[in-house]
């Protein structure tokens, strides 16, 4: 196959319009549907359907994109990295961050030590939710990322586990603390709760001991913004359950108080996520080795091999 055209086949269903990827590839529509019909008639599929809202791609070509995703990055870190032979690293990497984690905490530090170590690498982070990170690392879209889960194998993900945070209740200073720096699990029944979406791996977490002892969480809201979480415990409308990092950075910039969850403990388990079958360029494996060098300082750090099965 032409990689030109496996390029113009990724933007069109990108965009979701010839017309639009016409102009972003600056290259004429009539072109552009020629080289479309000609990448059809070489993989003897029709590869986009055609609607009054633009184009959505077919089975067979949802299959393409994939792959053209795949090849096209693995044909540019080819060329990085025969332009770099000799030289110092250099070209993008990109890293994803959860949230709410310790993880958050490894930003500034990697900026900075990839920055003093190897100033050619053009560093991107990116802080969202643990779902859309893994997504991203799977589609080859992001070299790596460092969230909540790995005990449940993912199909094209490989996990190493970094450390597990202690889950915590928070609550406004205004609201009764329990009666210890510990509170049981079945002691927050009655406690209205503002936690994340069912799919948010913590909240999973919470749900699945809470189902283990017969309690359903009183959940009154879910968000998954930290800043709009913080500002609702700053106000006092109510409880939640965070990892202990989140959990302080939570209680040192409001009046609020943390109890660690116990029987049972909860705990989330922090890992480095990157695919299983692609290979990552210089420059990202050396991003990778700082990353896990930072993570290393972090408390409770385990020092375990990647893995694509469960992690321990």
């Amino acid at each position: 196959m032409n990689l030109r055209r496996l390029h113009y086949f990724v933007k069109i269903v990108d965009v979701g319009s010839l017309t639009q990827a016409a102009d972003i590839l600056h290259v004429a529509q009539p072109a552009l549907s020629q080289q479309l019909a000609t990448l059809e008639g070489e993989v003897r599929q029709q590869l986009l359907l055609r609607t009054k809202r633009g184009v959505t791609p077919t089975q067979a070509g949802e299959v393409l994109y994939r792959h053209a995703q795949v090849i096209l990055r693995q044909c540019q870190q080819a060329m990085t990295e025969m332009r770099a032979a000799g030289r110092e690293l250099s070209g993008s990497v990109s890293v994803g961050l959860a949230p709410g984690t310790a993880a958050a905490g490894l930003a500034v530090p990697l900026l900075r030590t990839v920055r003093a170590r190897h100033p050619g690498i053009l560093l991107y982070l990116n802080e969202t939710y643990g779902t859309t990170l893994s997504e991203l690392v799977m589609n080859g879209r992001m070299d790596m990322a460092v969230l909540y889960g790995g005990r449940v194998a993912v199909h094209g993900l490989a996990f190493r586990p970094l450390l597990s945070e202690r889950l915590f209740l928070v609550g406004h200073g205004d609201m009764p603390p329990p009666p210890a720096a510990q509170v049981p699990l079945g002691d927050i029944a009655g406690r209205e709760l503002y936690l994340p979406r069912p799919y948010n791996v913590v909240r999973k977490m919470v749900d699945d001991a809470c189902a283990g002892i017969g309690i359903v969480p009183r959940v009154v809201a879910e968000i998954e913004s930290d800043g709009t979480l913080t500002a609702v415990m700053a106000e006092g409308l109510g409880a939640t359950i965070l990892p202990e990092s989140m959990a302080r950075q939570v209680v040192a910039s409001c009046d609020a108080w943390l109890c660690r969850i116990v029987e049972p403990s909860i705990e989330a388990p922090l890992a480095l996520c990157e695919s299983d079958h692609l290979p990552l360029s210089e420059p990202a494996q050396a991003v990778k080795d700082i990353l896990l060098e930072l993570a290393a300082e972090l408390p409770g750090f385990a020092a375990s091999p990647e893995t694509g099965a469960p992690a321990t």
